[in-house]
Order: structure tokens, then C-alpha cells, then sequence
């Protein structure tokens, strides 16, 4: 299969990488699963990348639906190492305002109905979590903008994300308290692709893209679908412009993160005790530290 050190995930507007090269279309198998699509191998600038549909090439997937699990097993397959994801977003706060970047550097988690960790069914393991991000990524993402040059286009870096269930958006209450908590930007899907990824030892890091201010703006109620369409399309653009300079500078440099030991210490079922379904399952998962 092929191998690859690099995985870009697309949300919401960003179904493909216009500038891959010798693309391949990989179809992967997992233990929990088919992913969102096929994965789209190429080469973005000579560097071998792997590219993933969040919800699908045609946006057929709920940010429930989503098989998580399966997509970070499925670049964990690949080789992946590093996770670069672009998310559409919402602004809570008057000062990111549409097509702003955003760089969170914190999640506060709001899901109830998604599986988010590969542990279980006879293993017990907790990683840490205080840094949801990898702070070396993230940096090098935030470069990644001033590089890619896109005019009149506003960076902010650090904030928190709250990740909600969907699939409808926040009521005005809820968009009032996520701003009381000093959130500055609301979305669906990014907070249980951080903890598998963790869970998978992949460094991750988010680039989130405004569409639009949340519900508690004097302003949206006059926000219409075409407006939010046309913000994503413009925003594709921007990521695609942004992730292309990243995966050079990535491939220059290739960070350590303390993610690629997340599982050293998180392990705390003895492996003679876990059942070997489980084992089996997750073999990609532990073999670093079992055999």
C-alpha cells in the first residue's frame, strides 16, 4: 500500500486538491470500517500526500454520520504522521469576522452521539489531552499563511473551538453562553478527529475558515444560503492555497511532536488481560509498544 507521511482532511467546501499531481484514487480498508471516500494519493509539489473528503466527495455525510474512526485509521494505514485539517466555522466573537483564518489552539467539547476513541471493549487507555493541537503544526501552519500570500486575508491564531453535534446550528442561548465562555468560534466535526488522531499518535492541526458570524450576531438573520456558499467557495480556495504552503514547509522540516508518543504512557490495561479481538483490532495502534 502506499505510503505517505502527510494527510489532509476537507471539510465543509473542500472536497479536492486541485493541485495534486499523479493522483491515485486508495480504497482502505479498516477495522471500523470504510472511511467518508476514497483517499486521494498524490503529489502536491513532489511531496507524497493523502487527501480525505470529511463528508464525502458530494457532502452526503452528517458531522454525526462521519466515520471517524475509520478515517484516522485509515491515514494511520497510509503512514500518516502529520494531519492537517480544514474545517468550516462560525464566528462567536465581533472581531473574526467571514473568511477570517482561525488557528484553535483549545476545544471544548459539546458532542453526545459519536464514538470518539478507539479504546474499549477490553482496553482501557487515556491520553493526555490538555493540548488538543500540536503546537509545532499549528506554528507551522500560521507560516503557512503569511507564505501563501492571499490578500487582504486576516490570520488569528489561538482560540477555542467549541465543537457541537449538530445537525442544526446553536440556538441564540447556547451561542450567548459559548461567547460567555470566551470561545471564539463554533463547528461540528474537528474535536473527535483530534482525539483519535491523538489516540493514533498523529499530529494534528486545524485551519478553520468563517462562513459566517453564529446566531448571536444582530446580523444573521439576514445571512442567506447563497452568501454562506459563496464564503465557502472563497474559502476552499484560500485552504487549498494555505495547505499546499504548509506541506512544504513540513516536508522541510518535519517537527517532533509529543503526539507521535501519545500512547507511551496511556496504556493501562495489561496486555495479557485485553481480549485478542481487541489486540487484533487495534494491532497498528500498539505494536510500538507490544510487539
Amino acid at each position: 500500500m502506499t505510503q505517505v507521511r502527510i494527510g489532509i482532511i476537507g471539510g465543509s467546501g473542500l472536497y479536492r486538491m486541485e493541485a495534486l499531481k499523479d493522483v491515485e484514487e486508495v480504497r482502505v480498508e479498516t477495522a471500523f470500517g470504510d472511511p467518508s471516500d476514497a483517499l486521494i494519493v498524490g503529489n502536491l509539489d513532489g511531496v507524497p500526500v493523502a487527501f480525505l473528503a470529511r463528508h464525502g466527495r458530494h457532502h452526503q455525510l452528517l458531522p454525526t454520520e462521519v466515520p471517524y474512526r475509520a478515517n484516522i485509521l485509515a491515514m494511520k494505514q497510509l503512514g500518516v504522521e502529520y494531519i492537517l485539517s480544514a474545517s468550516a466555522v462560525g464566528s462567536l466573537q465581533a472581531e473574526i469576522a467571514p473568511l477570517d483564518l482561525v488557528i484553535p489552539d483549545q476545544f471544548i467539547d459539546r458532542t453526545f452521539a459519536r464514538p470518539s476513541t478507539f479504546f474499549g471493549n477490553g482496553l482501557v487507555g487515556h491520553v493526555t489531552f490538555g493540548d488538543p493541537f500540536c503546537p509545532a503544526l499549528s506554528q507551522l501552519l500560521a507560516e503557512a499563511v503569511s507564505l501563501a500570500e492571499i490578500p487582504e486575508i486576516k490570520l488569528h491564531q489561538g482560540g477555542t473551538y467549541v465543537c457541537m453535534e449538530g445537525p442544526a446550528f446553536s440556538t441564540k442561548a447556547e451561542s450567548q453562553l459559548y461567547r460567555s465562555w470566551g470561545a471564539q468560534i463554533i463547528g461540528m466535526t474537528n474535536l473527535t478527529e483530534a482525539k483519535l488522531a491523538r489516540e493514533a499518535e498523529i499530529a494534528y492541526a486545524t485551519l478553520a475558515l468563517v462562513t459566517d458570524y453564529d446566531c448571536w450576531h444582530p446580523d444573521h438573520d439576514s445571512v442567506t444560503v447563497e452568501m454562506v456558499i459563496a464564503n465557502l467557495h472563497k474559502n476552499a480556495t484560500n485552504a487549498q492555497k494555505v495547505v499546499r504552503s504548509a506541506v512544504g514547509l513540513l516536508s522541510d522540516r518535519w517537527p517532533e511532536s509529543a503526539a507521535h508518543e501519545a500512547l507511551r504512557y496511556a496504556l493501562m490495561t495489561p496486555p495479557e488481560h485485553v481480549p485478542a479481538e481487541t489486540r487484533q483490532r487495534l494491532a497498528l495502534l500498539l505494536q510500538k509498544y507490544w510487539g
